[in-house]
């Protein structure tokens, strides 16, 4: 094995590893393999020594290594056979065979095996961690792939649709029905309640998901704009037109366009679009050629698309090309049982964000926040909570964190008292188990059905409650 003198000084200041990989060395010749595993060492890997092929092989059974460097022949088990239980262990694995018997055959073998090179002895230790890091690199790709699709399914994967009531549950179901097809879909709810992410999560659970997810927001443009913006247009196309420009369809081709308020868009875009989803082509504004394309359209809306059909404004055509399926998301009002899960999400999402340490959210918070309407949705909760990390100082949020826009006009007494006497109004003349039933159903949204908390707050055993939520029938 031969290192010129500045090679390792060189190719260390050349080659620094973002992130270490694991390597495993296997060679009968004892020397020759402590001294690959040192220059390998250098370069900051976690690197395993072995001096035979058998124990080469219990190494790949017992662990698993991004890069194995084997020789070719050895006493026991050859490097073509650890290059096959590499592979069987770990496809991802990257093998480099040495040898001293370098031959054209055993080459194009190793090779044809997966091999990701060959390198011949005397072995140059430059070359060798060249080969090594090329590996690394591949890997580290791989990884970081991995990892950004891991976040993208933690964010608009159907995890990243909170929620355990019935409604969220249902909605979740459908989803998960119809994100693998090539339908159209018309999501519809109120403003906050999440539309874009619903779309997101489709598109990131289809078999689109590799190509781009496009949204426009088809309220926010003029007709003339709101064209150029969905088909593209040729230089010369209108005044500012000084050069061609692609289009959102265009730039979607392959993967997902979803269209924002479309109840909004213009009679006359609703026909060219109606024309597009039934051609599958689309013309830039100023030319004459037509552009084939592939998009999946999903749509939201927070209007009545009928009534706007009666009125005359949305085109019945369109509407019914838009809604071969259609999703529904309940408002937050209706759907208060997931307010503790939302917010405990939105906590740790915000003081990560923030750099805040936040311990809990206190009772009184929580009872604040379940019991407001949210006229804003899951997007004014997602506002409030972000805005209590922020201001919070005693790392525990609590009803002096609430913003203005929660708290009532009266003394915070006065609203305590005429609460408390109201909520007893209702259940005066009621049989103790009813009002005992009742208490435990709330406190058990209010816990977001954590029964260990319901038990504490209700001051009873966790066994008592399981033995009432049974007698009560509760779910």
């Amino acid at each position: 094995m031969t290192e010129s003198p500045s090679s390792s000084t060189s190719l260390g200041d050349a080659i620094e590893p973002v992130t270490a990989v694991k390597v495993l060395v296997v060679d009968n010749d004892v020397i020759h393999a402590r001294t690959m595993g040192e220059g390998l060492d250098r370069l900051g890997h976690d690197v395993t020594v072995v001096g035979s092929g058998s124990e080469g092989a219990r190494q790949i059974e017992e662990g698993r290594y991004d890069v194995v460097v084997t020789d070719l022949m050895m006493n026991d088990i050859g490097g073509l056979e650890i290059l096959a239980k590499a592979k069987q262990a770990s496809p991802e694995t990257e093998v480099i065979v040495v040898t001293g018997h370098g031959t054209i055959p055993s080459a194009v073998q190793a090779m044809q095996q997966g091999a990701f090179t060959y390198l011949q002895k005397p072995l140059d230790l430059s070359h060798l961690r060249t080969a090594v890091e090329k590996a690394s690199q591949g890997i580290r790709l791989r990884r970081q792939n991995l990892e950004l699709n891991r976040r993208l399914d933690e964010k608009f994967g159907f995890e990243g649709v909170i929620g355990s009531s019935p409604q969220m549950l249902a909605l979740i179901d459908r989803m998960k029905r119809i994100a693998p097809t090539d339908a159209t879909v018309l999501i519809q709810g109120e403003t906050g309640t999440g539309k874009e992410l619903v779309a997101q999560a489709i598109h990131q659970n289809s078999p689109r998901k590799p190509k781009p997810f496009v949204a426009l927001n088809c309220a926010a443009l003029s007709e003339n704009i709101l064209e150029s913006e969905l088909f593209g247009h040729v230089k010369g196309a209108f005044t500012d037109a000084s050069s061609d420009r692609v289009g959102k369809f265009e730039f979607a081709n392959g993967g997902t366009l979803f269209l924002d308020e479309v109840g909004d868009m213009p009679m006359a875009t609703q026909i060219k679009l109606l024309r597009v989803l039934e051609s599958g082509e689309i013309t830039r504004v100023g030319s004459n050629t037509p552009v084939r394309v592939n998009v999946r359209i999903l749509s939201a809306t927070n209007r009545n698309l009928e009534e706007a059909i009666e009125s005359g404004s949305f085109r019945s055509d369109l509407y019914h090309r838009l809604k071969v399926v259609t999703v529904g998301i309940p408002p937050l009002r209706d759907r208060s049982g997931d307010i503790p899960l939302l917010i405990e999400h939105f906590v740790k999402q915000f003081a990560k964000r923030h750099g805040k340490t936040i311990k809990g959210v206190s009772l009184a918070a929580r009872v604040k926040l379940g019991s407001y309407p949210w006229p804003g949705n899951v997007r004014q909760l997602r506002n409030v909570v972000e805005s209590m990390v922020v201001v919070d100082c005693d790392e525990t949020l609590d009803v002096d964190d609430l913003p203005l826009e929660l708290e009532p006009d009266v003394p915070a007494a006065v609203t305590g008292q005429v609460e408390m006497t109201s909520g007893l109004q209702t259940l005066v003349g009621k049989p103790l188990h009813e009002v005992e039933r009742i208490f435990i159903t709330e406190t058990l949204k209010l816990t977001g059905g954590n029964r260990e908390q319901a038990a504490s707050l209700l001051g009873i055993g966790e066994r008592t409650l399981y033995r009432k939520i049974k007698e009560y029938e509760l779910n």
